[in-house]
């Protein structure tokens, strides 16, 4: 595992973003363990967050695209940090795009704020967390709308690694689907690693894995 995947689980638990307990996820699904990228507050923490989103999207994407769009209301703040380090990082000049959860009719018109989506332009979607892949599904049509242009991929700070509306993880039905790359900063795989012996104990382990037997992804 590379060590900016480590340091980035390590700075989910000091942000209090990765949590571990009795959970219920928006899908429904009773977990031991949570995500809340709300949870990111402070201008050091979104600094940080945008870093290593920066670092996952240039291993999987590059920098060979146009717009990063970070769909209402947690990817608006994810699009921004992680533009300013693609910038800062690797000298990428990226628009950052998002929606509106209602159309704006004066002023900045519209239901896209920041760059404009236009015909040709390469997308990559960022998001916190995919469970269900009920988001990107909700995403699309907005983007197809927006103009003629060709979603590259989805990347999302943690892979939960639990089956979607099939077998399948969510980011693999999402992948066959709509025909996208999808990737990571991490995986709950590589978490538990990470932190078993430390943050997560023997009956937390336990709790884990017994989640996994019913909602593990092939």
């Amino acid at each position: 595992m590379e060590q900016y995947k480590r340091d980035f689980i390590d700075f989910m638990v000091e942000c209090q973003v990765l949590k571990f307990g009795d959970f219920v996820t928006k899908s429904g699904r009773q977990t031991p363990f949570f995500v809340n990228t709300g949870f990111y507050r402070t201008g050091e923490q979104l600094k940080k967050l945008g870093e290593y989103y920066a670092q996952a999207i240039h291993s999987r994407f590059g920098t060979d695209f146009e717009v990063l769009f970070g769909p209402a209301y947690k990817g608006i703040p994810l699009s921004v940090t992680a533009s300013i380090a693609l910038s800062s990082l690797y000298g990428a000049d990226i628009r950052y795009c998002s929606n509106r959860k209602e159309i704006k009719d004066h002023g900045d018109k519209g239901i896209l704020l920041g760059g404009p989506i236009e015909d040709g332009d390469r997308v990559v979607i960022i998001e916190d967390v995919t469970t269900a892949g009920t988001s990107i599904r909700e995403t699309l049509p907005i983007i197809q709308a927006a103009a003629d242009a060709k979603v590259l991929g989805l990347v999302v700070s943690v892979d939960r690694c639990e089956r979607g509306t099939g077998k399948k993880s969510a980011l693999d039905e999402i992948r066959e689907t709509y025909g996208i790359e999808t990737c990571a900063i991490v995986t709950m795989k590589d978490v538990v690693e990470h932190l078993y012996g430390t943050v997560i104990d023997d009956a937390m382990k336990e709790k884990i894995d017994a989640y996994y037997q019913l909602y593990g992804c092939e």
